[in-house]
């Protein structure tokens, strides 16, 4: 008997109305539109309202998903969001969903892989549908970057943005089609490069936390950088040549959008052309675990790239932990 797969049926996502330009950042901090996009290839992000939460976006992002499919959220068997900025420490943000979207027969789960959310969560996903075990995953990537980000830290708050959406994964009908392979990393080491200092067991919040500004990103630039460009170009390599591929053999590449000179290493690295990349990170920044699911979304709904039946496609992202990895598909429609 052949091997049970998982394919993506639909896709939803959610964007926030509000946008913050480069220009916006000008009359924040000491910078410039042109150094911004020289050195990130980013123009703008959206903004979530303050008070709505991370549901607010997930929620929708879903719902559209479901309702591109034609099912009813009572036939989902799982929920699973990406997320590092959920609505509260408990409940999770999915059962948050779970509630909002009326997906009352789902179980739900959060999975905290930074830029990697998308990821990590739509593989396991993956194996629960290669069990057997469930028929309807739906799987979201959704942050809201602007609650930890210090708009006084000139070299991160430009960066980020928020969003949120969503992909249905559910039994594939042929073989040979759907997430054929996938390469996870973790280097717990580079905790001290990437990380929020305050607002979990280690260091409680306090008043002394919040005066000393622990609950925002702290990054260390040029170390994330050097080995987010080595990894993730070595990762989606890496995908290729375990499975028999090169670069001309993919149709399209979904990378993580952090860094466009990221992008660019990992794009070279497999030998694949640029009309094949997804780049939308000078509209939304790095919105981290939303950022695969809604690169895809371009391509896919709105036809910003040309994926038909049998193409094969490529994701791939960098994250805090550090956490980084790939996802070869075959296109199935």
């Amino acid at each position: 008997m052949s091997k049970r797969s998982a394919y993506i049926r639909s896709i939803g996502r959610y964007l926030p109305e509000r946008k913050l330009t480069n220009g916006d950042f000008e009359e924040m901090v000491d910078t410039t539109d042109e150094w911004i996009l020289s050195r990130t290839g980013i123009h703008e992000r959206r903004i979530l309202d303050p008070g709505l939460g991370n549901s607010y976006m997930a929620a929708p992002a879903a719902k559209e998903c479901l309702e591109r499919a034609g099912v009813d959220p009572e036939e989902i068997d799982t929920i699973i969001v990406g997320t590092v900025t959920p609505d509260m420490v408990f409940p999770s943000t999915s059962c948050v969903v779970q509630k909002a979207i009326g997906a009352k027969n789902a179980f739900a789960l959060d999975i905290n892989a930074g830029c990697c959310g998308f990821l990590y969560s739509l593989t396991v996903a993956t194996q629960m549908i290669e069990s057997g075990r469930m028929n309807k995953v739906l799987v979201i990537g959704s942050d809201v970057m602007s609650t930890i980000t210090d708009y006084t830290d000139r070299n991160t708050c430009v960066l980020f943005g928020d969003a949120a959406a969503a992909v249905l994964l559910e039994a594939c009908g042929e073989p040979g089609y759907g997430i054929l392979d996938f390469i996870l990393h973790t280097d717990g080491a580079g905790e001290e490069h990437l990380y929020m200092k305050a607002g979990g067991s280690r260091r409680p919040s306090s008043l002394e936390t919040v005066t000393n500004r622990e609950h925002f990103i702290h990054q260390d630039g040029p170390s994330v950088f050097k080995t987010a460009v080595i990894e993730m170009a070595n990762v989606s390599a890496e995908i290729l040549e375990k499975n028999g591929l090169t670069g001309d053999d993919i149709s399209l590449f979904v990378p993580h959008q952090a860094n466009h000179r990221i992008i660019d290493a990992a794009a070279r690295r497999m030998g694949i052309d640029k009309g094949k990349v997804v780049i939308n990170i000078s509209k939304y920044g790095n919105t981290t675990s939303a950022t695969i699911p809604l690169a895809l979304y371009e391509a896919v709904v709105e036809k910003t790239h040309r994926v038909t039946r049998g193409d094969y496609v490529v994701m791939s992202a960098f994250g805090a932990g550090y956490t980084w990895g790939s996802i070869l598909l075959r296109w199935y429609e």
